[in-house]
């Protein structure tokens, strides 16, 4: 809870040119996101869920469609739908400041995930240039 999750998922929204207001999905439990070229972003937040039942449903059909970046909160009750190969990341609260959070991504495929990474930094650095 005000982790930074949803203003993550607000800076991801941006970057696909979202001109849509992001909002938390914990009451919802799922909200999509337009982006430009066809692009949309499904956000699933399972946080008051004991059990996903049709949202699991919901998220399965999310999880095929190429054009759809999904993005889930709280998703230990559905790990059982979610690929093996997807991008994890966690905020962790630093211990100095209650506004500063470390954030930690998680990748299974190394050689990947180097390459994802040096594209995002490389990204990154011209957008600041």
């Amino acid at each position: 809870m005000g982790g930074g999750k949803t203003t993550f998922v607000r800076g991801l929204a941006r970057g696909l040119g979202s001109k849509d207001f992001v909002t938390s999905p914990s009451f919802t439990l799922n909200n999509v996101y337009k982006g430009r070229g066809g692009l949309k972003i499904h956000h699933f937040d399972f946080y008051r869920l004991a059990e996903a039942n049709i949202m699991s449903a919901q998220l399965v059909e999310s999880l095929k469609e190429r054009q759809v970046i999904t993005v889930v909160e709280w998703g230990g009750i559905v790990l059982d739908v979610l690929p093996a190969k997807r991008l994890t990341v966690e905020f962790k609260p630093v211990a100095a400041s209650e506004n500063e959070r470390q954030i930690v991504f998680r990748y299974p495929d190394t050689k990947t995930k180097i390459k994802l990474f040096k594209k995002l930094e490389a990204e990154w650095t011209a957008s600041r240039s």
